[in-house]
Parts: C-alpha cells; structure tokens; sequence
C-alpha cells in the first residue's frame, strides 16, 4: 500500500513538473515570440513554429538559431536574455504538436494575399542583366541556409541577383511556360510569385500551414499547392488569387489524407495529386471542356443520366490498392509509376484509372527524383532508394527491373540530360559517402566515375545548363558553394560562394520538360 501511495505521488509530481514546465514555455513564447510568430505559432513576420514546419530543422540548430539568432533577418539573438535551460524549454515547445491542430480557411486564404506589384505595373520586357542573358539557360537557385534565392546567367556563370525568400522553400520552384515567372512554396504555406524578367516578388498567398509543393499548369493559367495541414489541395489563378478548395477526403467522404505531392501533366491539361494516407490518385483537369465525372451509379453515359459533376477542376479518383506518396511520369504521361514510404511500387494508367502493374523496387525508391533515357532501343527509367545504395533501372513497356547498381550509398537526386552519355547521383543518405557524386554511363549501366571534391561535406543535386554542356552541383553547407563541372571530362570549371544551396532550376529544362530533371 505504501508503495503505491508513493507511485502516485511521484506520478502526481512528474504531472505537476510537466504542466508547470508546460505553463513556463507558453509564457517564454508569449514573452519572446508571439510577436513575430503568431499567438497559435502559425507565423507571422517570422515562419510557423510548428513540428510539421520544422521538421527538416534539427532540434540542436533551432536552439541555436534562438540563443545566436539569424543574421541578416529580424530574428534576434536571446542568449542574453535567456538562460539555456530556458532556450530548451522553449524547443520543445515549439516542437510539441499545437492541439486542436490549426485550421486554415478560404477566407484565411484570402486574407492573406499580398499584391507587391499590380498586374501591370512592370515592363512586358527582360530588364538589366537578365536582358543580356540567355532566357531559358537561367538558373534559379534555392539557397536553405540564409533562406534566399539567386538567380544565375547559365553562359557566363554568374550570379546575377539575390534576394530573401519565405522561411524553408519545400520542393522544386515551379515556371510560367514563357518563362518570365517562377513560384516557389514554402514549408509553413506560402506561395510566392517571382518575376524573373524584372527581379521582384510580385505576389503571395498562404495557401495552408503545411505545404509539400505546388505545380503550375502547362499553360500558365492555375497553380495548384498540395497541403499536409489542412489536408486539402488549393487552385489559384496565375495571379494568386484562390479558386477552390479540394478537401483530401475519400470517394465516400469518411477517411481524410494529406495530400502529399502535385504535379502538372502538360500533355493532358491536368494535375496529378497523390495522397499520403488513403489509397487514391488524383487527376485534376483544367481544361473547361473536360468530360464530366461520374459520381454514382450512371445508367447512361451519353445522355448523362446518372450522377455528375464537371470535369473541370474537379478531381476524378483512380482507386487503388495501395497508397501512393511518390511518383514518376512516362515520358508521354499516360502511366504513373509510383510508391508508398513503406516501399510498394505500382503502375497505375491514367486513362484506365487503375493499377496496370507492379514493380518490384526495395529501400523506398525515390521515385519524384526519376529520369529516364533509351537504352539498347528502348525506353527505361531510373529511381534512386532513400534506404538502399542501389540505383534501379526499369524497363518502361514490360516494368520489370533491367538493372540494379550499387552506389556507395542510399541517394536522392538522379540528373541527367538528353545530349549527354551520363547520368549523376548523390549518396546524401549515407552518413560515410554523403560527400561524393558518382557518374553512371548510360550505356552500360555502370559507374564509371566518383566526384569529391571537399570530404567530409554533403555533395548532391546536380543540375545541367540547358545544351548538357556542364553541371551544377552543390556543396550543401552553411558556408557552401556551387559547383560547376564540365559534363563531359568531370572537371571542375569554377566555384560561387552559397549557403547551403538545396536545389537548382534550369529554365529551359524544367519548361521543356527533359528526360534527365524532376517534372
């Protein structure tokens, strides 16, 4: 009996020590952060401080970033102010799940719109140093480190303008098909659109709290944002303004997902969105005159006489057997290859609306990476494993495995182009070999080169300009640099000083859609 009492005493104290630690750190952020961070942590001048918006931050840097703060932004240092155990009491804070979780409205969406510059308000004309620079062999580049973005002339190698972006841009910037916009998303939801021609942010919106990426259509007419919180997809116009709403809920409307990528298939005048948590793929066409879609039972497809509703921004659903996060084009956008994180590979055609096949790939392929090329007279592409030092090749009309090839470690980007023999490919999962690319000929399926120019540090994305004549890739530190190489010899050409450069964009590549990059 005493025994008990005195559990329960040590249970009613721990309890007490975790409300009081609880109501220290509540009074920490009101005191410190409410300010620039928002009374719920969905931001404000300052990023959402919530763990689904920090997850790529690492727990000793967020400690960091408070005791020293972040140079050349608003966010001060408190080292001073604070005392360590305080700084960490104010972590884990920010990294404990905000409950009820946060909403995010339309009328939130809307409110949130910022108009920069009015439609119209800057030249129709490529202004300063982009007038001097080939168009379409500019590059964009997503710095992580200071959070900024710079924008390359791919002839001359030279950074031509740099500016601030939103806190932590989340998947590849996506451009307007004549090239004169990009929009980029941000982790905690919004959406920014750049004009390249005249070097300004133009617009914004937060679409969600929680952003995976967005796609903007083929003719550059709606952006689409896939969101984890809210689970839902968002439809813009090309100026930001929302359009609709599409809960990421089943066909029966009792199972909710967050929607996990969204990308636009040009030849099909749609957007394809995984879910992360229920087994549906959708399509989502922005063609007005887009079929109708089924709903229920249809007793006549030609009179319509069933139940309905317009194809047009409207999500027809291919049901499937297993969930899907992750996927591939073919080159003519009629399947999608694609995986869940647990590792099951599928095929599913999207005029079937089903599963065609099975693909037998381990150590969760990373598909949204994919490329493919013509090998030995036919089409394969190629995935990189995030838990398994393997690239594999797939054979695109019978999707069985052609090859399997040992890297020196699990990788997540994979680059080529269509004028060049080779293939890049990064080992930045490994904890050993995170510091060198290996080049694989496309020919023979075997690496026949390894790049590292500084051990020790993460070397990864590589990027080709837009005639495959050298590569970018980036030395992905605080204190980093972009790297370029020739395509053909390896070498390297020079150097430009980056912080922490995550991704490069190739203009032309990226419109054009190449077998070698990410749609």
């Amino acid at each position: 009996m005493n025994r008990l009492l005195s559990l329960l005493a040590l249970a009613v104290l721990a309890l007490g020590s975790h409300s009081a630690r609880a109501a220290d750190a509540a009074s920490l952020y009101s005191q410190h952060c409410l300010a620039c961070h928002g009374a719920a942590r969905l931001g404000g001048m300052g990023p959402a401080l919530l763990p689904e918006s920090l997850e790529r931050l690492k727990r000793k840097d967020a400690q960091a970033t408070i005791r020293d703060g972040r140079p050349a932004t608003q966010m001060p240092a408190f080292g001073q102010v604070l005392s360590a155990d305080e700084i960490e009491t104010l972590t884990g804070w920010i990294y404990s799940p905000v409950s009820p979780p946060p909403s995010w409205s339309e009328a939130d969406i809307r409110a949130s719109r910022i108009e920069h510059f009015p439609k119209g308000s800057l030249p129709d004309a490529r202004q300063g140093a982009v007038a001097k620079a080939d168009p379409m062999n500019l590059f964009i580049v997503v710095e992580a480190g200071d959070h900024h973005v710079s924008v390359l002339d791919g002839d001359r190698m030279e950074r031509i303008h740099r500016f601030p972006s939103r806190y932590a841009l989340h998947g590849g910037p996506k451009f307007s098909p004549d090239g004169r916009y990009v929009y980029f998303a941000s982790r905690d939801g919004w959406i920014s659109k750049f004009d390249i021609w005249n070097l300004q942010v133009v617009s914004e919106v937060r679409a969600g709290i929680n952003t995976r990426n967005a796609a903007v259509s083929a003719d550059g007419r709606y952006v689409a944002v896939a969101n984890y919180l809210p689970g839902n997809l968002v439809l813009f116009d090309a100026d930001l303004r929302l359009l609709r709403v599409i809960d990421g809920s089943n066909f029966k409307g009792d199972a909710r997902s967050r929607v996990s990528a969204v990308y636009d298939a040009a030849p099909r005048r749609s957007f394809v969105a995984a879910l992360k948590d229920i087994p549906e793929l959708w399509e989502i066409s922005y063609d007005p005159a887009a079929q109708d879609i089924a709903t229920g039972f249809v007793h006549d497809f030609k009179y319509k006489e069933g139940a309905f509703i317009p194809g047009f921004l409207n999500p027809r659903r291919s049901a499937l057997e297993h969930v899907l996060d992750d996927f591939f084009f073919t080159q003519d956008y009629s399947e999608v290859l694609g995986t869940s994180r647990e590792g099951r590979g599928q095929v599913v055609n999207l005029d079937a609306r089903r599963k065609i096949a099975e693909l037998d790939l381990n150590g969760m392929p990373h598909l949204g990476s994919g490329i493919s090329w013509e090998y030995q007279g036919r089409r394969v592409a190629a995935s990189t494993h995030l838990k398994d030092a393997t690239v594999s090749v797939i054979d695109l009309k019978n999707w069985q495995t052609v090859a399997t090839i040992p890297t020196l470690g699990p990788g997540f980007f994979l680059r080529s182009h269509e004028n060049s023999p080779y293939a890049w490919v990064d080992s930045m999962m490994s904890p050993t070999a995170r510091d060198t690319l290996q080049v694989i000929d496309k020919r023979s399926l075997a690496v026949v080169a390894q790049i590292r120019p500084e051990p020790g540090k993460t070397f990864a994305h590589v990027e080709f300009d837009r005639y495959g004549r050298y590569v970018i890739a980036s030395l992905m530190e605080k204190d980093g640099a972009l790297i370029f190489l020739d395509a053909s010899t390896f070498k390297e050409i020079k150097r430009l000083p980056a912080s922490k450069p995550i991704g490069k964009y190739n203009l032309f590549n990226k419109i054009q859609r190449s077998e070698g990059t990410s749609h």
